[in-house]
């Protein structure tokens, strides 16, 4: 008889394991807090414009191919999946303007525009990068780590020392690069995954060949048709989903969780328990009758939150040229605003600033002439008890002034629709740890660059998947950690069996 999973919450992490599981034999349900399946990736529309609210970016399609392909699906009979060019516009406090794109010759002309000397260095660059994504390849995309020794086990000496284990994203970026905004730019690809480059470990370099080896995509009709093409394949594999139920409690029996409590008061039983909600979280809240549930999330407190964010969803009543599809107003002195979010903790006086125009791909997410803009801030993690009331409107005040003096010409006087999410917001609605949207910081001294172990510690037949477990935040990272613990639960239901044969 097929084992029974229960997976709580319906993130990427969640439908992702959900549909392996399921493929793979088991008899999976699904249960889900929200109105709709996909987490943190999700819309909002009004008077004619739609936004896409969590991720804008989809990178590493392969991941979702992969995971179709697992349930004997074909990605792109579900998806329409576009390359974007140019990948980003990026503008700079003096002017600057540089259009990063995919096409390498183009490319090098942006950056000899900025400086010849760095030009020179570009293919030595890419080529570092390329290496640190093929090291991940064989290891982190390949299999869920918990740590340092799992990691060695998966390369050779070489490899080990090629990944440049002593150094920060940002020395490997300084050392090809003299000039600043380059050097500004290419840091900033951290911010995929909402960590800092002076704290980030070099193999972390990958992220700009993930980008310019790989490509940037769009999803035709939003970025929430990944959620909805999932849903469908949940629904051909006939798994038992439900939307509008919150789990209380996940019921344990000594070291094992036998199922989960709703708020309801309904029982659910099950062999194995997926929690696509944070370990912290789950450990704070639905475990928190269990012995020693405070200590497992204390052993956990290294694995700080990454940023959280100020989402303003602005519907103009013009369209703004000068912007792409993707855009970055950047901040003045980066080192000084990552000091500011990442060591004080506070909101950086000056930030940059992510405006992504989907309307300039699809023009279905914005009535004609006009723009549908999702401008996200990074700020950090709240602290316990705080609360974003007292500053939201200021720092609304202060991002829209910055790109009004950046060229949005009467930016604030176009504002037809608008929407605000606040870290308060995402840590109520998703359970963040903080409010964090990437999960845990990737941070070289703090973790060693490590995230939350799938298998729980505290109880044998728990997994976690999402942002905060390896290998991270980000749309492929979360649906891979849906897969890679699909692979854990499979090879540790298989070894339970070679115990009792």
């Amino acid at each position: 008889m097929s084992k029974k999973v229960i997976v709580i919450g319906g993130g990427l992490g969640g439908m992702s394991a959900a549909i392996r599981l399921s493929a793979d034999g088991y008899h999976v349900q699904l249960i889900e807090k929200g109105e709709r399946l996909g987490g943190k990736l999700n819309k909002r529309s009004g008077n004619g414009f739609t936004f896409d609210t969590g991720p804008s970016i989809l990178t590493m399609p392969w991941v979702l191919e992969q995971l179709f392909a697992s349930a004997n699906r074909h990605l792109h009979d579900y998806l329409t999946i576009e390359r974007i060019e140019p990948q980003w516009r990026t503008f700079f406090e003096d002017g600057v303007t540089i259009n990063v794109t995919s096409d390498l010759p183009r490319m090098l002309e942006e950056i000899k525009s900025q400086s010849t000397k760095d030009a020179n260095g570009f293919f030595e660059y890419l080529n570092y990068c390329s290496k640190m994504y093929e090291y991940s390849l064989k290891s982190f995309y390949k299999k869920s780590l918990s740590g340092l020794n799992e990691l060695r086990a998966l390369h050779n000496l070489k490899e080990l020392i090629g990944m440049d284990p002593m150094k920060s994203m940002d020395q490997i970026t300084k050392k090809y690069f003299e000039d600043k905004h380059l050097q500004q730019l290419f840091n900033f690809m951290v911010m995929y995954i909402g960590s800092s480059p002076y704290h980030a470990p070099a193999v972390l370099s990958q992220l700009t060949y993930v980008q310019l080896g790989i490509g940037i995509y769009y999803v035709k009709g939003g970025m929430y048709k990944i959620a909805e093409a999932m849903e469908q394949v949940l629904n051909e594999l006939r798994v038992d989903f439900r939307v509008n139920a919150s789990v209380k409690q996940i019921l344990t029996d000594g070291r094992k969780a036998t199922g989960v409590r709703l708020e309801n008061g309904e029982e659910l039983f099950a062999d194995i328990v997926v929690s696509n909600l944070e370990a912290i979280t789950a450990y704070k809240t639905l475990l928190k009758h269990v012995p020693y549930a405070k200590r497992a999330q204390e052993d956990l407190s290294k694995y700080a939150p990454t940023v959280s964010g100020l989402v303003l969803c602005l519907g103009t009543n013009k369209q703004y040229d000068e912007l792409a599809h993707h855009n970055f107003f950047f901040s003045e002195d980066p080192e000084k605003e990552f000091h500011e979010i990442f060591n004080e903790g506070k909101p950086a006086l000056d930030p940059t600033i992510y405006i992504g125009v989907s309307s300039k791909s699809d023009p279905s997410q914005a009535p004609e002439g006009k723009d549908n803009l999702f401008v996200l801030t990074h700020v950090p993690p709240l602290k316990e008890g705080e609360t974003w009331d007292e500053y939201k409107d200021v720092y609304r005040g202060k991002i829209l002034d910055k790109l009004e003096r950046m060229g949005m010409k009467d930016l604030k006087k176009s504002i037809e629709f608008e929407y605000c999410f606040s870290p308060n917001d995402l840590q109520t609605l998703y359970g963040a740890n903080g409010g964090s949207i990437y999960g845990v910081v990737t941070d070289r001294k703090k973790n060693g660059g490590f995230k939350i172990p799938s298998r729980s510690k505290l109880l044998d037949n728990l997994y976690f998947v999402g942002g905060s477990t390896h290998p991270g935040g980000g749309v492929p990272m979360v649906t891979l950690s849906g897969q890679l613990t699909a692979d854990l639960i499979n090879e540790d239901t298989e070894k339970a069996q070679k115990n009792i044969g």
